[in-house]
């Protein structure tokens, strides 16, 4: 068993841009995250920080280096190992929250789990544990819609932890919110995937949300720096 939940070794991710020059949106980048821990990525816009998390999520690839997860090669996986791997071990929390509008609260956080094909009776108590944990119980049959802003993220962040992922990783959490808002939202965030041992990355911009994690690396045009 490993004692690292992912971990990039001299990664390197290129792009082609429209007249074919190809354009380095990481550069040689190596890191190891422990199970368990928390790390807040910090850079400004274009620094690589998404392209970071696609790349541990397996959304893509990398053009160069290892990627890997629990001690599996991302890139040796086939691309559906690579759907279960998202499936079942990893949850993701975006910017713009990425909820299904004509769905209540309840369908939005089971939302993994009905496309997983799982009974109905095996995730409802999940799913009202989650919202009752993010304050959200007397509005499970409310459609998004109804929703505030803050309200959207905390159901997201459910939606992502509701398969209880081992990896989470959440890219701008806090960056659609006010600033009252943003932190409700990271203190309900780290503190449930704290009491649920889950591994969390998530990139930011913002160096206030960031000082809450354990430890705080900077990305500046690719390059990763570990304080």
């Amino acid at each position: 068993m490993t004692d690292t939940a992912l971990q990039f070794h001299d990664v390197k991710k290129t792009y082609s841009d429209a007249g074919a020059a190809r354009i380095a949106a990481l550069e040689s980048v190596s890191f190891a995250v422990p199970l368990g821990d928390t790390i807040a990525i910090v850079g400004r816009s274009g620094s690589g920080k998404s392209t970071l998390l696609h790349l541990a999520a397996g959304i893509d690839l990398p053009s160069s280096g290892v990627v890997s997860a629990f001690g599996s090669d991302l890139s040796l996986m086939t691309e559906h190992e690579r759907t279960r791997f998202r499936r079942d071990d990893v949850g993701l929390v975006f910017q713009f929250f990425h909820l299904m509008p004509h769905l209540s609260v309840r369908e939005n956080v089971a939302l993994p789990e009905l496309i997983a094909g799982t009974k109905a009776s095996v995730f409802e108590p999940r799913v009202r544990h989650l919202l009752d944990r993010v304050g959200l119980a007397d509005r499970e049959s409310d459609t998004v819609q109804k929703l505030s802003g803050g309200e959207m993220q905390r159901v997201a962040i459910c939606r992502a932890l509701i398969r209880q992922p081992r990896l989470l990783l959440a890219d701008e959490p806090t960056g659609n919110l006010d600033d009252a808002t943003g932190k409700s939202v990271m203190d309900l965030m780290l503190q449930l995937v704290k009491d649920e041992n889950t591994t969390l990355v998530f990139v930011t911009h913002s160096v206030e949300m960031a000082s809450r994690a354990n430890s705080v690396w900077s990305l500046h045009s690719g390059r990763l720096e570990i304080q």
